[in-house]
C-alpha cells in the first residue's frame, strides 16, 4: 500500500509479489522502501502470513488476518499500536483493515519509532514480551510516549543527585569529626597536664574506634567466608543456572544473539561450536566479533548467584533470554550495567 505527496492513491500502482528470499532480506525491502521515499510515496507494507515477518518493525508495516468463517472483515493484527502511560508501554491495537487504511490516508496515524527504553511491548498471557521498534500510531500516542520518556529520565535524574547529595553530606560529616579530632589532639599536647575531662574524652573515643575496627573487621572476614563458601560451590550453582536451557534453547539464543549483532550493531558474532562458560564472567558464556580486529561482544547468560565473583562484570554487555533473567540480573548488578534482553520464550 503507497500513498504519494497528497495523502491519496498514486494513479499508477503495481502490486509485487515479495519472494521467499525477500522475506528475511532486509537490505531487499529496505531498499524498495528507500526508491518510494525518493519519489515521495510513503509506503506501508503488508504481509497476511500467520507469523509477523522479521521485518514488522524495520520499515512500515502491519501483519493482516483473513476473515474467519465468523468474521467478515480483514484485520490488523501487528503493527499498529498504542502507547500506555501507566504502564510505560507499547500495546497492540488490532483493528479492522478498512478502518486503518482510512487513518493512514488521512495521517491520523504515521510510523513512529520506538524510544530505546521502549523497544519490548508485552504479547499475548503469560507475560511474553516481543521486540518492535516501529509502530503505526497516532500523534497522541508519540507525545505520550516522549513524556514518559521525560518524566523517566527526570526521575533517575534526580535519584541520582539526592544519592550524590548524601555521599556529600557523609563526607562533610567525617570531615567535621576529623578537624575536631585534631584540634583536640593540638589542645591536649599544647597543656602540660590534661584535664579529667579530656582524658575521659579521648578514652571514649579509643574505646569507640576500637569497637568500630573490630566491627568492620567481623564484617569482612563474614564477607570473606561467604565469597569463599559460594566460590566452593560455584559450579555446581553454575551446572543448576545452565541446565534449565536445553540444547535447542541454547542454538536459538545463540543465534537470537547474532541476529541482534547484526540487526542493531551491524557486528558479526562467531558462535563456537562447543560454547564454554566462564568462570571470570559469573560462568556465562563469552562471544567475540569475527574478523581481523577479534573483540569481546558480550557475556550470555550470565549467573546472577556468582555475579559478585566476577566485578568486572560491570564493563561488559550482559545477554540474557527474558524478562525474569533480565530482573533477575539487574537486581544484583549496579545501574550502570549494560543488559540486553532478548525476549525469547521460555517453552522447550
Amino acid at each position: 500500500m503507497a500513498r504519494g505527496r497528497d495523502g491519496v492513491l498514486p494513479r499508477r500502482q503495481q502490486a509485487h509479489r515479495l519472494g521467499s528470499a525477500a522475506l528475511t532480506d532486509y537490505r531487499h525491502i529496505l531498499a524498495r522502501t528507500a526508491r518510494y521515499a525518493a519519489e515521495g510515496i510513503g509506503v506501508c507494507w503488508v504481509s497476511p502470513g500467520p507469523q509477523a515477518p522479521p521485518w514488522i518493525d524495520v520499515v512500515p508495516a502491519i501483519q493482516v488476518s483473513a476473515p474467519d468463517q465468523h468474521g467478515q472483515y480483514w484485520r490488523v493484527v501487528d503493527g499498529l499500536g498504542g502507547f500506555d502511560a501507566a504502564t510505560g508501554t507499547w500495546e497492540f491495537a488490532p483493528q479492522d483493515l478498512g478502518r486503518f487504511v482510512r487513518w493512514v490516508l488521512s495521517g491520523s496515524v504515521t510510523p513512529v519509532a520506538s524510544l530505546p527504553h521502549y523497544t519490548s511491548a508485552p504479547r499475548g498471557s503469560g507475560g511474553h514480551y516481543v521486540q518492535r521498534h516501529l509502530w503505526w500510531t497516532s500523534a497522541q500516542s508519540e507525545r505520550a510516549q516522549s513524556e514518559h520518556d521525560r518524566r523517566r529520565q527526570e526521575q533517575a535524574e534526580r535519584a541520582d543527585r539526592a544519592r550524590r547529595e548524601a555521599a556529600d553530606r557523609r563526607a562533610a560529616r567525617q570531615q567535621q569529626e576529623f578537624q575536631r579530632m585534631q584540634q583536640l589532639k593540638r589542645r591536649r599536647q599544647s597543656q602540660l597536664v590534661p584535664t579529667p575531662e579530656d582524658e575521659e574524652i579521648l578514652r571514649a573515643q579509643a574505646q569507640e574506634q576500637r569497637r568500630l575496627e573490630q566491627a568492620w573487621r567481623r564484617q569482612r572476614e563474614q564477607e570473606a567466608a561467604k565469597l569463599q563458601e559460594l566460590a566452593g560451590r560455584a559450579v555446581e550453582v553454575a551446572r543448576a543456572w545452565w541446565q534449565d536451557v536445553p540444547p535447542r534453547q541454547r542454538a536459538e539464543l545463540f543465534a537470537a544473539v547474532a541476529e541482534r549483532a547484526w540487526h542493531d550493531e551491524e557486528v558479526r558474532v562467531e558462535i563456537p561450536e562447543r560454547p564454554q562458560v566462564s568462570e571470570s564472567f559469573a560462568y556465562g558464556i563469552p562471544l567475540f566479533t569475527t574478523g581481523r580486529l577479534r573483540a569481546l561482544y558480550g557475556i550470555v547468560r550470565p549467573c546472577p548467584e556468582l555475579v559478585c565473583l566476577s566485578p568486572q562484570l560491570e564493563f561488559q554487555h550482559l545477554v540474557v533470554r527474558d524478562e525474569q533473567e533480565a530482573r533477575q540480573l539487574a537486581g544484583v548488578m549496579s545501574p550502570r550495567a549494560r543488559i540486553t534482553n532478548l525476549c525469547l520464550s521460555s517453552d522447550a
